[in-house]
Order: C-alpha cells, then structure tokens, then sequence
C-alpha cells in the first residue's frame, strides 16, 4: 500500500475560508490528502471572525478533508467545545478525536491513536492555568502520555501546541530565522516529552514562523527525529503555514530503513537544554551527558527523610512504575514508601507535596493508607477517591461516560458488553462493577458469578462452531479490569496456543503453560498473582492457562492479546480497536443481536 499522505498546518486563528482555499488548491496539484493535522491556535482571536469559523463548526460549510486539531483555544472555544464534551456521540474514551462537525476533530488533553497506519501522539493547548477549562493541558495529560512513551513502536507524529525549548540547540545556525526566541511560545515540558516519546516528526505552531530543523539523534533509539515549526495561516510575512508529508508508518518498516541516518543528522538539542528562574537549580546536569528532566519532577527539601545525593527530589520514573532504568546513577530519591502508597491509590501530588492543588476534583486518595487495610475497608471507606474515578472511568456504570448502549447483561459482581471497536462480531468484556484493576483483586466470592458468565459465553460460541478464547492484560497501572473474550471459529482453536507462544518468543519470554479443568485454573492464577507486578494471561478452550508475570523493565504491548488474535484470524488491521470503532447505531444493533440469542442463556436470570 502507498503511503499515507497529510497535510500539516500552523496556527489557523479562525481563517478557515483562508485554510481550505489553500487545502482544495494543494489536494488538486499533490493530492489527494488523507487528512489535515493544525497544531498552535485553531480559533479566532477576534469576534469579527465568528461567523466565517462558525458556518464550518456547525456544519453550514463543508470541510473538504479530515481535519484534527489541537490548539483548543480563543474566542468561541469554550461555546464550541463545551457543547462538543456533551455530546452523546463524543461520550467514552476517545483518543481518536471528538467530532465537531463533519471532517472535524478536537484532539483534547493528550492521547495516542493510529490514523492510516501512522502513530499519532499529541498534546493539546499550552500550560494548564488555574481555572481555565479549556485551551490547557494538565499534569495528568503529561503523565499519561509519560506512560505511553514506556509502549513498544515507534511514533510516527507528534503534534504539540508550542515548540520545545532548547530545539534550536546544536542546530545550523544558517538556518534559524532570526524572529526565533526561545523564551516566547516555547515549553520545557514539550522538550521533556519529545526527548521519552522520541517521534519520527515531531509538528508545533504558536511562534507564528516556519522552521524545519535538521533532523537529530536520539538516545537509546536508531530513528532520527525531524522537528517542524509552521507558521499561522494568512501571515503578512508569507511564511509557510501548509506543508504536505507522506511518511510510511513506522511499523511496516525495515529495521535499515528506520535507522537510516540523514549526512546533515545533529546530535539531540535535549541534552543542553538550559532552564531558568527556579528550575535552573533544580536541572543542575552531571557529567554523563544525560538530561534529567524525565526522571525528577517535585522539589521534597521539606521531607524529612533524605537518601542519597539527591535527597531533596523525588525519581518520578520509580514511583510511577517502580523503576528507573538509571539504576543506582539516578541522581534522585527512589522512595519505596511513596512507591507503595501510590499503588494502594493515594495522589502522587499528596505523597510528595503534601498538598494536591486539584482538590476535590482530583481522582485519587489525600490520605495515607495502611498496609492491612482491608478489602471491605477500601471498597466503602477510601473518602470519595473511588466516587471521583468512576466519574472518569469509562468502565464504570456510574461514570456518565459510561457507554450502555454496549452493554448486553448486568449481574451482581460483572456486567457483560460488546467491545469498543470489536475484533470480531461477539467479541464482549467481562468487567467487574466494583472499580479493581484487575479480575483477580476481587473476593473469592465473585469467582461463581464469574465462572457462570464464562460458561454460558462458551456455550453460546458453541453453537455458532465457535471456541471461546479468554484473556486479560492487567497492567500494574491499570485501573479498570476486564477480561476479553473473543470467538474463534473450531478450525483455528487448536492453532491459538501455538500462536501465542511464538508471538512471546518473538518477544524474548516464555509463557508459564498449566493444564486444568473448570474453574481450577482462575484458583491457579490467584495463587501467582502479585499485586506490584504487572502480568497477562489466556484461558483456552481446553483448559489450558498460559501465563506470563511482567518484568520491571520489560515493555509488553498493551494490545498483546488482541495483536495475536487479529493474527491468527487473517486480520491484522484490526488490532488496534481504534481502527475499527463503529458507529454508535451499528454498535447498538450488534449488541441487540447478541442479547437475542444470548438471552436463553443469560447467568444472571
């Protein structure tokens, strides 16, 4: 298949009349363009333009191409973006865009998505400012895509609203437009970011100039990175505002041609990245030539035990996954105490400021919690933490995100739904109500319920000449468990258990293979389950349990179990739901189907 090709453009400002002249001009001569990413201010900055940017938003002028943006800020945002978070179209987990009108997608907070086979990460809006709803970015918009940058793959782009600080650095300076300052529309953050993501393209706005840096080298991977600043659309200086680009996805490429390196290839800007005001003294660089910014992130002078060189910071990367791949060279505090405490729930912000600025809005516990706290005790008495996720969690039937149209039966313990973007037709979760991690955290009790909506999917798949294929990732970082159960016809069942062992040996581990019967192989995995570690597991139809516990420092796909699947059964673009999501009326008429016939079988009656 051809490439992909986009188009990339600066800060719109509103002039869209402007835009998609030069859009309809460019598709005629180099098209046609699958989509159109804008990256700095997307709305106008004066009223004087609301009605020219309105007729688009709502559908009165059509938008010649798919357009994604980010810059989520100006007159009219809040209007246009408020009405958007409440549409029922827009309700759920997507990272993939909510729409505003035909061919029109808001890329809010930060996320990560497949678009035409290319990777697509982003952060949206500049700094978050106290009290602003939109047109900001939050520290856990930050933190997620931190988490992210752990993933395996390549990201192909990465769409900021301003520049990273320092990109000029080691730069030719022949090539540095003199408007360029990096104190005015430049984030440190961004900077930080770009150096874990480490993208193939890396697209901002916001300076209102075009600059296409040399590509440059980064640590710890073979790629280069090429940055690309554009200007604002209608700029009286005519810098470039559009650049079209066609990049083959980084996943279909060879490991030579993805190392290629370009003769005119600089070394990271990252590394010298010069700070100011009061982080200067905190980014102090050492000797071995590597920026710090990704493994610090609070000054903890006023904590009163210290340990270390770097007694008065906190590792950020140990206490988000517990571990530093710096090892004992980390020049800051990998405090275990802060480690276990935020993985029984309490808010980072709380442990290591003492105080969390989000208040009653932020999702997670402002209180310490004891080791032998008990079950009963964390389900009714953890404050309002648990009311305050499920408001977010799109897992949870309380949640107003929660999409009900997918779901086909509701018992005591789990509820039954069709998947976001289903691999197949019947691909369903078994998801627990209570908000656990993962399956194996919930009482003993819950098993029974469990065990009879396991049984009735298997026989229901019977009857379509179908075997029942279980499996669930339970990330340490995870926060809503299920446990997907997908369909595959008899013909292929007996290949699944040597599929996945050859998926994991491409993948450097072995699966922990155990042979049972019933219900004895979930008694097994409760036996070998750890709550500090991370791990995956896969039901067969015969019995047979394969299962692997996750390293500290290993990178284990998060849509393992469906990449494998897609793979036996023939259709490999289906292995990020992302790209197969339906529509809201497709998807509810394939969950009528299933309670149809499913219905007869219902454990819950």
């Amino acid at each position: 298949m051809a490439p992909p090709r986009i188009l990339l453009c600066g800060d719109v400002l509103g002039r869209l009349n402007q835009l998609y002249k030069r859009v309809q001009l460019v598709n005629k001569s180099a098209g046609p363009f699958d989509a159109l990413f804008c990256v700095g201010q997307f709305f106008p900055v004066s009223p004087e333009q609301l009605e020219e940017f309105m007729d688009y938003t709502e559908g009165r002028t059509e938008i010649p191409l798919p357009t994604y943006f980010i810059g989520d800020y100006g007159v009219a945002a809040t209007k246009v973006l408020s009405a958007a978070s409440r549409s029922h179209a827009n309700l759920g987990f997507k990272m993939d865009g909510l729409k505003i009108s035909e061919n029109l997608f808001w890329l809010k907070g930060s996320g990560k998505f497949t678009l035409h086979g290319l990777s697509v990460v982003y952060l949206s809006g500049k700094q978050s400012t106290k009290g602003q709803q939109f047109g900001t970015y939050s520290q856990d918009d930050v933190d997620a895509l931190r988490a992210l940058a752990e993933e395996p793959g390549i990201v192909d782009l990465f769409l900021t609203n301003e520049w990273p600080s320092g990109i000029t650095n080691r730069a030719s300076t022949s090539e540095i437009p003199n408007a360029i300052s990096d104190s005015e529309g430049s984030d440190s953050t961004v900077s930080e970011l770009a150096a874990e993501i480490k993208p193939r393209y890396h697209i901002a706005g916001a300076k209102g100039v075009f600059y296409a840096r040399e590509p440059y080298s980064n640590t710890d991977a073979v790629h280069v990175t090429r940055f690309l600043g554009l200007a604002s659309v209608g700029n009286k200086d005519k810098q470039k505002f559009i650049h079209a680009l066609s990049p083959t996805p980084g996943s279909t490429m060879s490991s030579a041609e993805i190392s290629t390196k370009p003769s005119n290839t600089t070394l990271s800007p990252y590394t010298f990245v010069e700070q100011t005001g009061p982080l200067k003294e905190a980014m102090k660089r050492t000797n071995d030539n590597t920026s710090d910014t990704q493994y610090w992130r609070y000054d903890t002078s006023q904590k009163r035990h210290k340990t270390g060189d770097a007694g008065d910071k906190m590792c950020f990367k140990f206490v988000i996954s517990g571990s530093c791949p710096r090892g004992e060279k980390c020049h800051f505090q990998h405090d275990i105490n802060a480690r276990e405490q935020s993985l029984r729930g309490v808010c980072i912000d709380f442990l290591i400021k003492g105080k969390c600025e989000r208040g009653p809005d932020c999702n997670f516990k402002h209180n310490l919690v004891s080791e032998g706290e008990s079950y009963s005790h964390r389900k009714h008495g953890s404050e309002n933490a648990n009311a305050n996720r499920s408001k977010e969690c799109w897992f949870c039937l309380s949640s107003p995100n929660v999409e009900s149209n997918l779901i086909v039966s509701i018992g005591e313990n789990y509820y039954c739904a069709l998947t976001k973007g289903p691999l197949v037709q019947d691909h369903v979760l078994l998801v627990p109500i209570e908000h656990s991690p993962n399956t194996l955290l919930l009482p003993e009790e819950c098993e029974s319920e469990l065990f009879r909506l396991r049984n009735s999917l298997k026989i229901y798949y019977k009857k379509l000449r179908k075997e029942a294929i279980l499996f669930e990732w339970a990330s340490k970082h995870g926060t809503h468990a299920n446990l997907q159960a997908v369909p595959v016809p008899l013909s292929r069942a007996a290949a699944v258990q040597e599929i996945f062992k050859m998926a994991a040996e491409k993948l450097g581990f072995n699966f922990v293979t155990m042979n049972f019967t019933n219900s004895d192989g979930r008694k097994w995995l409760r036996t070998q389950f750890d709550r500090s570690c991370s791990f995956f597991y896969v039901e067969l139809p015969d019995g047979t349990v394969l299962f692997h516990s996750v390293e500290e420092n290993e990178r284990f796909p998060a849509q393992f179990g469906r990449e494998v699947i897609a793979g036996l059964l023939n259709i490999p673009e289906k292995a990020d739901w992302r790209t197969c999501s339906l529509g809201k009326e497709e998807e509810t008429k394939m969950v009528n189907e299933l309670k149809r016939h499913f219905e007869e079988l219902e454990p819950t009656k």
